[in-house]
Formats: structure tokens, C-alpha cells, sequence
């Protein structure tokens, strides 16, 4: 059936079902088939045969409004009653005072939840934060959040999209609360640089993980042991056995099994404990903020900022015997180069030094959920987990001083802590003013009893 109208070509109307549309033949020119069911709804033919749904409206409803038009999609994507659930959907809006050609419109040029995080990491963590802390966010970006969410609107991205991204990471709890942590920072700046409406944050009220302390001091003995693994490992090596599954025979033999670390890392894992500072300090450390006559060492930047270190005795003939290689402390691959760079970590010869002293132990391999991955045979996979780490050197190195009665403000200042509230992480270590409290206390009571004011030796055995 045709319409004819005085001004305008003939228009093609016919109730469009599967069999018109697949009889519908391309012309000269592009024409419409409009749906004789639902007034607004068609079908678009072209010259080349492509055949394209339709839905034509005006704003506000009546014929002074202005024409819309939304492709629904192609035919072959859509059947002819998918088109037209989606044209009464859309119609019906437009009925109602909406304008669905506009909002697809905006939709179409709102900034991806990736936009937003390349803008956030160069304009904002990049210009303004640490490149240590920006390593971290952009890490976390990349593993996590745009694999999950890239490509999605960021006016669109939910609480519960985020909530269960954070559930998803629940084996990795410290990593899934850092998430939260990014995401809610960049949402935060997107909202003061109008990229997205204020008051959209999907980070905001998701509950963090609860967090262990990750705090790790070593004893005497253990220390015992990690100079005794220091010492063998740049020295004579040490051992390593052959995977049991995988057969070779060209296998070393068992004198040349052992593995060595440079002279540079066994420094670095010294100066850790011996200063307390922290990894980068020591890795980024160049000769000339090195001052052997006075002891100390004058950091140009650090986490908190510009930054001198006391060095003790033992820091000082470390650092006057060790070789100088180039311009950094702890010599690289590059060290004596033009294109020196400060050596990018200790993770290998840690791994190696912590492992024989005795800092690792077996966990079982937890899947996504949470649970106890198992092997062919249905028992637990293990997994060496590491139980000290590097930052727990400085953990020691502080926590040494707080048992030796030496007070946190003095501690603080020698681990360069800017606020003293970081410092109370080792009150419970500063034992003495309390003990001397105590002691005084319970003297004065005890003299005035007539009971012994000194502890006897305790016996042993019966």
C-alpha cells in the first residue's frame, strides 16, 4: 500500500513482518517501508540492498516538535518483532517527553571509565604524586579495573559492578581494598574536572576488606640466620636442587648447583636493616648523598620528602668498603654507563637469602572464590609463600630500637616519619619506661610488706 501526499514522494506502508521485509527490493533511490501496526516505525532500504530499522518521532509529541530519528539496527541482527519491541519502547518515551535520538546521542560521547583513567594518571597522579605511587595506581588500573570495565561509560559504572570486582579479587584482599582505594581517587578527581556529575563515585560505600597487620620484626635468631644466608649466598653460593618432574642429562652436578648474589645485593639487604630506610632510598641512593665524615646521608626526595639518615657504625664500613661502580650505591646492570639507571629491585636475591634462612612456608592455591585449588589427584595444590619481606627489615630496624627503651620520637626522626601517629605502630615494643614504672611501683610496695623485693631464679624441672 502507498500514500500519497500532495508535496512529498509516495510513501510505502506495509505491516512489517518477516516475509515484507525479505520482499522488500532495493529502488533508484533510498526509501522507507513503514510499519501499517506502529505509526513511526520502519524500515529503511537502500540502493545497495542494506536494510536498517527505524523509529521517527517528534519532541514533545505533537507536529511542531522536532523530527527524530533512531536506528534500531540492521535486519539479520534484529527480527522484524525485536525492531519493533524496541520501536514502541522508544516511541512510548518519546511520548511521554523524552527525546531517546538526544540521550543516544550523549550517551555516544560520554567519556569512557578508560578516558578517565588516562586523563587521572597523567594530569593528576603523574603531575602531582610520587612515581612510585603512580607505578602503584597505574598497576592496579591496568590489572584490574579496565580489563573488567574499560570500554564502559564512567557516569555509568555502579556500586554493584564495583562490589563485585572487589568480591572477584577476595583472595588478594589487600590488592582488592587498594582497588578501592584508585578507583575512588580517580572517580573523585573526574568529578572536580566535570568529567562525570558530582555525587558519582561507585567506590564510595563498599566495605573494605579487614586487613591483618602486616607487620613482621625478626627476632635475634632469625637475624642469626639471615646474616648466615647473606654471607654463604655472596660467597660460595647457595644450593639449589633440580625439579624432580622435569629429566635432563646434561643436569649440572651437584658442586656447580649453588647460586650467587653480587656484592651490590648483599649491600642493599644490609643497609635495609642497618638503616631502616626504605627499598627505593637504598636503590636510588647515589654516591654524592653519601657523607662517610659526617655519617649521614642526605636524601634529595624520599616518600616524606627531602630527607637525612643517620648512619650508624656498622652502615659506615659497609658503605667505605664497598667498590664504587658508577654513580649509584648499589650498582646495576648499567652501572659506569651514560645511560645509568638505579637497579630496579631485590625480589631475586631475596627470594634466594630469605628462602634458606627460613622465611617461607607452604599455603595451599586458592581459586577465584576463594577455595582450595586441587590436583589431578584431589589433593590441595601448595605454594611457597614468602613470611618476611623486604619492608619487614625496616620493620626490625625500628622495632630494635623501640625494645632498647631508645623512645618513639627518636625512632621516628630515624625513620624520617613526618607525623608521630606513624611511629605509634611501635609503642608496644617500648617496654622500658613502662617496666621501670613498674618496677618502681611494685619496690615500694613491696618494702612496705616485708616481701622480697627481686625475682627469685626460677628452678627448672620438679
Amino acid at each position: 500500500m502507498t500514500r500519497i501526499g500532495s508535496n512529498r514522494p509516495p510513501e510505502r506502508i506495509a505491516k512489517l513482518t518477516k516475509r515484507a521485509v525479505d520482499a522488500a527490493e532495493p529502488g533508484a533511490d533510498r526509501y522507507t517501508l513503514w510499519d501499517s501496526d506502529v505509526k513511526g516505525f520502519g524500515l529503511r532500504v537502500t540502493p545497495a540492498g542494506a536494510k536498517t530499522y527505524i523509529a521517527r518521532y517528534r519532541t514533545g509529541g505533537g507536529r511542531t516538535g522536532q523530527l527524530r530519528q533512531v536506528t534500531l539496527g540492521r535486519h539479520g541482527t534484529l527480527t522484524p518483532e525485536e525492531a519493533r519491541a524496541l520501536a514502541k519502547k522508544i516511541l512510548g518515551a518519546a511520548t511521554n517527553g523524552a527525546d531517546p535520538a538526544a540521550a543516544r546521542a550523549a550517551e555516544r560521547q560520554a567519556i569512557s571509565v578508560r578516558e578517565v583513567a588516562e586523563t587521572f594518571l597523567l594530569e593528576h597522579m603523574e603531575a602531582k604524586r610520587k612515581p612510585s605511587t603512580t607505578v602503584l595506581y597505574r598497576d592496579i588500573l591496568n590489572r584490574h579495573v579496565l580489563p573488567e570495565f574499560g570500554g564502559r561509560k564512567a557516569e555509568g559504572l555502579t556500586s554493584a559492578d564495583l562490589a563485585k570486582l572487589h568480591i572477584k579479587m577476595r583472595p588478594t584482599r589487600f590488592q582488592a581494598n587498594r582497588m578501592l582505594t584508585v578507583v575512588g581517587s580517580m572517580y573523585s578527581f573526574a568529578a572536580s574536572r566535570g568529567m562525570v556529575p558530582k555525587g558519582i563515585n561507585p567506590a564510595v560505600g563498599i566495605e573494605k576488606y579487614p586487613e591483618q597487620g602486616r607487620e613482621r620484626y625478626l627476632s635475634g635468631e632469625e637475624l642469626a640466620r639471615l646474616g648466615d644466608a647473606i654471607r654463604e649466598a655472596e660467597t660460595v653460593g647457595i644450593p639449589w636442587d633440580p625439579d624432580p618432574t622435569k629429566k635432563s642429562k646434561h643436569a649440572p652436578k651437584a658442586e656447580n648447583r649453588r647460586t650467587r648474589i653480587d656484592p651490590y645485593a648483599a649491600a642493599a639487604l644490609r643497609l635495609l636493616l642497618l638503616t631502616g630506610a626504605r627499598l627505593r632510598e637504598i636503590l636510588n641512593l647515589r654516591w654524592d648523598h653519601v657523607d662517610l665524615e659526617r655519617g649521614l646521608l642526605f636524601l634529595p626526595d624520599s616518600k616524606t620528602g627531602k630527607k637525612t639518615i643517620v648512619l650508624n657504625g656498622p652502615a659506615m664500613s659497609l658503605l667505605a668498603e664497598l667498590p664504587r661502580a658508577g654513580a649509584f650505591v648499589i650498582a646495576g646492570a648499567s652501572a659506569g654507563t651514560a645511560e645509568e639507571k638505579p637497579r630496579a629491585d631485590l625480589q631475586r636475591p631475596w627470594a634466594l637469602v630469605s628462602r634458606r634462612a627460613g622465611f617461607s612456608e607452604m599455603t595451599p592455591v586458592l581459586t577465584a572464590k576463594g577455595e582450595p585449588e586441587l590436583d589431578a589427584k584431589g589433593k590441595p595444590k601448595l605454594t611457597e609463600r614468602p613470611t618476611v619481606r623486604l619492608h619487614d627489615l625496616r620493620h626490625t630496624h625500628a622495632s630494635i630500637g623501640a625494645g632498647a627503651g631508645l623512645g618513639l620520637p627518636v625512632i621516628g626522626k630515624l625513620l624520617g616519619h613526618t607525623q608521630a601517629s606513624t611511629t605509634q605502630l611501635y609503642a608496644h615494643l617500648d617496654a622500658d619506661p613502662l617496666r621501670r614504672a613498674s618496677d618502681q611501683i611494685g619496690r615500694a610496695i613491696a618494702v612496705a610488706m616485708g616481701e622480697p623485693t627481686e625475682a627469685k631464679p626460677r628452678k627448672v624441672g620438679r
